[in-house]
């Protein structure tokens, strides 16, 4: 099967106290260029995804996006020792005072007590990356499963329309040899005609000089080896489509002698149908080529 080399995914996911979101996407590009946007405080989390990415995909401008948070509200409390002594200093020299003015005070209680500004605070925790990078990696995986299942679906379009235009153009082949078989009689006549009009005008010329002239028109208006090599390509280009995998670099190198076939065609017509059939043989290998850049 072919692949697109267009694609995107997207996934969510969390290891307490962290939670993250994941963005990948691709487009089309000669070669393989990975652009890896990432926390850089996990070690190992980047040259992972690149072994990954690289061993699932051959070509294309590829962008991961990974985007990370912290839940601070998840860690543990803690007594903040100062400021409690602070606190508790302060609540004896107002009980004290109170005593004194006679004044009774209601008993305060611990659960007063850590309700005061910075008496309780969070625990500061280390993070450890281990486990973070181990559960990132696997989640990447399942991303990029998603990611090529979008690739492979849009490569089995592109299987299609391809296979249909080389279907045209077989087709339009077929119509070039007809067209090129049934144009001889009139351009044996026209060479006739023309070198008649030469003889007359001519008082001697040389007969060897004129068979060599005669071959070289000959073979300049002789289609019949770009004719082989279009339908050479349309099964050189079946059996790549056939075999799958990254071969959008083949088949576009393909496209180029397909297209170099063509305009020889046209140059060598010396027929207005042929001419015809081969500048629409023209248009559907143009048309071909621009969806042959979206295969990988």
């Amino acid at each position: 099967m072919i692949r697109s080399m267009t694609g995107f995914a997207s996934a969510s996911g969390s290891l307490p106290p962290h939670a993250w979101d994941w963005e990948l996407r691709a487009v089309n590009g000669k070669g393989l260029d990975l652009r890896l946007r990432l926390p850089d405080w996990i070690d190992g989390l980047e040259a992972g995804l690149r072994k990954l990415l690289s061993a699932e995909v051959k070509r294309g401008n590829l962008t991961l996006s990974l985007r990370l948070a912290r839940d601070e509200q998840s860690g543990a409390m803690r007594v903040n020792e100062a400021q409690l002594a602070s606190v508790l200093e302060a609540m004896a020299v107002i009980e004290g005072r109170a005593d004194a003015a006679g004044v009774r005070l209601a008993p305060a209680s611990a659960a007063d007590i850590v309700t005061l500004r910075g008496v309780l605070e969070q625990a500061a925790t280390e993070d450890d990356a281990g486990p973070l990078a181990a559960a990132l990696m696997t989640e990447a995986e399942a991303l990029l499963a998603d990611f090529n299942e979008m690739r492979v679906g849009e490569g089995a379009a592109l299987r299609k329309l391809l296979l249909a235009q080389l279907d045209e153009i077989a087709a339009l082949t077929a119509e070039a040899a007809r067209l090129a078989d049934a144009r001889g009689a009139t351009l044996a006549e026209t060479l006739k005609r023309n070198l008649a009009k030469v003889m007359e005008n001519t008082d001697a010329a040389d007969p060897d000089r004129v068979a060599q002239e005669l071959a070289l028109i000959a073979v300049k208006s002789d289609v019949t080896e770009e004719i082989d090599r279009l339908a050479a390509h349309v099964e050189a280009a079946r059996d790549l489509i056939a075999e799958g995998g990254p071969v959008g670099r083949k088949l576009d190198f393909l496209m180029q002698e397909f297209n170099r076939e063509a305009n020889t065609l046209c140059a060598k017509a010396q027929n207005t149908e042929l001419t015809r059939c081969g500048l629409a043989l023209k248009t559907v290998i143009d048309q071909m080529r621009e969806q042959v850049q979206n295969v990988e």
